[in-house]
């Protein structure tokens, strides 16, 4: 087990998630659901590198104009950069809680593993419901970090690994909550869909969960010991491997 595996470039990670099999699956239903059309202005918060832009452009097409929010100067620079053949795409420095933009100025906004990571995710579902026209659609892809299984001879260190996980995420429940904030921000939910989040390969799954890097975290904060940690990444690495947890789609209307 490596003792202090290099953490992963945000960006990266962020295009890596994206390209699996899983990440283009849930990607594609969320764009179905929020039923994008020609003309209308559409919201990504926390659009992160640009990864979703291009596709939310090509659906409001030349009539159309999107717009991408985030705080975060690296991940605005790369979505600039990726985006500035795009006359229609505008990305705009922003807080997810006190979104830039007047009140019911678009047609559709999507926000995509965002509110697990922010200090009040009701409040940012409430600015996406201030700024959304009537009939606006809000689109919301969250997983469910507390429903995350490893499946492993040792269920111990397996659960140990799952429960460090969840613990790494400041919302790790909020996509069994979208429902609930939906409802306290006045949107009317118009459809759920969980979807079990399945890997077959150990690699995948550790690039994505970051299980070497989180074990040895454990191991570090005394949780777990670093032989049983040892033992388990070798199994997983070596061993038919299964993991999986519970990714909330839910889209609402204002």
């Amino acid at each position: 087990m490596s003792q202090s595996p290099v953490k992963p470039d945000p960006v990266a990670y962020l295009d890596t998630a994206a390209a699996t099999s899983v990440g283009r699956d849930y990607k594609r239903r969320l764009l179905g659901a929020l039923d994008v059309r020609a003309g209308q202005t559409v919201l990504d918060i926390g659009c992160g590198p640009g990864t979703d832009l291009g596709q939310l452009a090509d659906a409001v097409t030349a009539d159309g104009s999107v717009v991408g929010i985030d705080h975060d100067p690296g991940m605005l620079a790369e979505a600039s950069r990726r985006l500035a053949g795009r006359s229609n795409v505008e990305v705009r420095d922003g807080d997810a809680h006190d979104l830039p933009l007047g009140d019911a100025s678009v047609d559709r906004a999507r926000v995509d593993r965002v509110l697990q990571h922010l200090a009040d995710p009701g409040r940012a579902v409430a600015e996406a419901r201030r700024v959304l026209r009537p009939g606006g659609v809000f689109a919301m892809a969250e997983p469910d970090w507390d429903t995350l299984t490893v499946a492993d001879e040792d269920v111990r260190t397996s659960r140990g690994v799952a429960r460090f996980v969840a613990g790494t995420v400041r919302n790790a429940t909020v996509g069994r909550q979208l429902v609930h904030l939906s409802a306290r921000a006045g949107l009317r939910v118009r459809s759920v869909e969980a979807i079990a989040v399945v890997f077959r390969d150990f690699g995948e799954a550790d690039r994505i969960l970051r299980l070497d890097r989180l074990s040895a975290a454990a191991v570090r904060a005394g949780e777990l010991t670093e032989a049983e940690v040892r033992a388990w990444l070798h199994r997983l690495a070596n061993g038919p491997f299964l993991a999986g947890f519970t990714f909330y789609l839910v889209t609402a209307e204002a």
